[in-house]
């Protein structure tokens, strides 16, 4: 499949309103984890994901790999993929979308600022990224994002807990204040390698970067390779006091 414009996606049916979307969560909460014991799987949350959310659900992919797209589209297929083109990434990164496009069942949507690099340098001056990285991701990635979420109920992301201490804590499903809708992390309790080993079972495309020292890949300017026994996103963002990019925080 090819990549489709930002003004494609439809959501077929009324979106529901802050009191119903929250309803569902509490549903989630009250059949799928009411057993302390017991956490669903990363199959069982994307299977109720489709079921709730059938033609109003996204799924945010930066493209490090294919595997969380690969679990909802087994359940949801045709579903939409978001994936923020900053004009900054990596050219594995781009390689990698466009093969994901071509072999899964869903909808790639490129997500674009407002601005385009050169445009950016032109009103911010060149290198932004190197002076007020936060300002650079708000605009390339956050604010984007947001003009997007609207179009959806509910949105999937990658985020696993392993990744670092802002992470750790990081719940299957839950209500997302900040964009207004549902956001669903089904795989949330894997490990890295069990991330690799669902791709290498599955035959799932992985970005290469991941196996050149890059276990976090963001944009090139911003993302470095991380060293033995270092923090899986030390990497990103080095010598700023920056961990996230905004879009889970």
């Amino acid at each position: 499949m090819t990549a489709v414009p930002l003004a494609t996606p439809t959501v077929p049916r009324r979106r529901r309103t802050e009191a119903e979307l929250k309803a569902v969560v509490d549903d989630f909460n009250a059949t799928l984890a009411a057993d302390p014991e017991r956490e669903p799987t990363a199959d069982e949350v994307a299977a109720w994901a489709a079921f709730h959310f059938d033609g109003t659900l996204a799924v945010a992919c930066s493209m490090a790999d294919a595997v969380l797209p690969h679990v909802v589209s087994r359940f949801a297929p045709g579903v939409d993929v978001l994936f923020l083109d900053t004009g900054y990434h990596f050219s594995d990164t781009i390689v990698t979308r466009d093969i994901v496009a071509e072999d899964l069942p869903i909808t790639l949507v490129d997500v674009r600022p407002e601005l385009t690099v050169a445009e950016q340098d032109e009103k911010y001056g060149a290198r932004l990224y190197e002076r007020d990285p936060a300002l650079c991701c708000q605009m390339r990635k956050v604010e984007p994002l947001a003009r997007t979420l609207p179009l959806y109920e509910a949105w999937v992301t990658g985020v696993r807990r392993e990744e670092g201490p802002t992470r750790a804590d990081t719940p299957l499903v839950t209500w997302d204040a900040k964009n207004g809708l549902v956001k669903i992390n089904p795989l949330a309790a894997w490990t890295f390698d069990e991330l690799l080993a669902y791709a290498g079972e599955h035959q799932v495309e992985v970005n290469s970067l991941l196996s050149d020292g890059y276990p976090s890949i963001g944009c090139e300017p911003c993302t470095r390779r991380v060293e033995p026994g270092e923090d899986p996103r030390a990497g990103r963002w080095a010598g700023f006091a920056k961990t996230e990019c905004g879009l889970h925080t």
